[in-house]
C-alpha cells in the first residue's frame, strides 16, 4: 500500500497529465526567430495574434485568441457591435497579401464591449468577439494568456507588439504584409502622462489604460494594429497579454508612446462574460510543469508499478 503521504504528490502529477492534453494558454510552440521600428516576425512565432477583415478583404484591426470561441481585441475597431456580419477573423495568418497555408477562418456571431465605451481617449477600449464554431488548435494557432487583476507588468519590463499596421505615419506595411513585431518597454502611468502633457495634445492616461514605447520614439504600433496585443514573458516562460493597442497620438513620435487597454482593469468583465476562461496566476500553475511535469508523472507510475 502506498503511503499516504504520496497519494497527493502522484494525484497532483497524474491529474496534471491528463489536463495537459487541455489547451495551455501563453506558449509558442514555433519559437524561431509594420509596427514603426520593427522587423518581420517568424511564421508561427505569434500564434494567437488574429487578422480582423471586413468582408470586403479589407484589413481592419489585430485581435487575439484567448479561448477556442473567444477573441479579443478592441472597441474602436467595432463601431455598431450589434453589426457582426461585416467580420472575418483569421487564425494562423502570416501574410496579409501572400500564401497562408496554415490559415483557417471564423465569423463572428457576438461583440461584446465595456458599458459606457464612448472612444479610445475614454478608456473601455475592449472587445470580446465570440465566434461561429471552435477554432481547431494547431502549432500556428495557439491561446494566449490573460492576467488576473494582481498580475504586475512594472515599468522597464520589456514586452512585444505585433500587427499588420502601417510602418510609418501614413505608410502601410508593404509587399506580402509580412506579420511585424517590435519590442517596447512598458511605461510607468505617471512618466507616461507627464509626457503627453509636453505639447498642446494633451491627453488624460487613465487607470485603465497602460503605456509602452520609448520617450524619443522610433518603435510604436500605428494604424491598423488596433485590436492586437502587447504581450510580456513571465518568469516561467508564460506569456501573457498585458494590453490591447488602443491609441497614439502620430506614430513613434517623441513624448508620444503608444496606449493600450490595460488588461488586469478587465478580469472581471472578461470572466463574467467568460465564465470558463482561466486567467494567468502564476501561482495557479501545476508546480509540476511541463518536463518537471512528465519526470513527476513517470516517478508516481513507477512507484505504483513497485508497489
Amino acid at each position: 500500500m502506498l503511503p499516504k503521504l504520496l497519494f497527493p504528490s502522484i494525484f497532483c502529477c497524474l491529474t496534471g497529465v491528463l489536463a495537459s492534453y487541455a489547451q495551455v494558454c501563453g506558449r509558442r510552440p514555433l519559437k524561431e526567430d509594420r509596427i514603426v521600428g520593427g522587423m518581420d516576425a517568424s511564421e508561427g512565432a505569434w500564434p494567437w495574434q488574429v487578422d480582423v477583415q471586413t468582408t470586403k478583404d479589407q484589413h481592419i484591426c489585430g485581435g487575439t485568441i484567448i479561448t477556442e470561441n473567444w477573441v479579443l481585441s478592441a472597441a474602436h475597431c467595432f463601431p455598431n457591435p450589434s453589426e457582426v456580419s461585416p467580420y472575418t477573423i483569421y487564425v494562423g495568418r502570416y501574410q496579409l497579401n501572400g500564401l497562408n497555408k496554415h490559415q483557417a477562418s471564423y465569423r463572428v456571431t457576438r461583440v461584446v464591449i465595456p458599458p459606457g465605451y464612448t472612444n479610445p481617449e475614454s478608456g473601455r477600449d475592449l472587445a470580446l468577439l465570440q465566434l461561429s464554431e471552435p477554432i481547431t488548435w494547431s502549432d500556428y494557432a495557439q491561446p494566449v494568456c490573460l492576467p488576473t487583476s494582481s498580475t504586475s507588468f512594472p515599468p522597464g519590463m520589456l514586452c512585444y507588439v505585433t500587427g499588420w499596421g502601417d510602418i510609418q505615419n501614413g505608410v502601410a506595411l508593404q509587399g506580402a504584409g509580412t506579420l511585424q513585431q517590435v519590442q517596447v518597454p512598458i511605461i510607468s502611468q505617471s512618466s507616461c502622462q507627464e509626457m503627453y502633457q509636453t505639447n498642446k495634445d494633451s491627453v488624460d492616461i487613465l487607470d485603465d489604460m497602460v503605456c509602452a514605447g520609448f520617450q524619443e520614439g522610433g518603435k510604436d504600433s500605428c494604424q491598423g494594429d488596433s485590436g492586437g496585443p502587447l504581450v510580456c514573458q513571465m518568469l516561467n516562460g508564460t506569456w501573457v497579454q498585458a494590453g490591447v493597442v488602443s491609441f497614439g497620438l502620430g506614430c513613434a513620435q517623441t513624448n508620444h508612446p503608444g496606449v493600450y487597454a490595460r488588461l488586469t482593469s478587465y478580469s472581471s468583465f472578461i470572466t463574467n462574460i467568460i465564465p470558463d476562461i482561466e486567467l494567468y496566476s502564476h501561482a495557479g500553475q501545476n508546480s509540476c510543469g511541463s518536463v518537471a511535469l512528465l519526470i513527476c508523472s513517470l516517478s508516481a507510475l513507477l512507484v505504483l508499478l513497485q508497489t
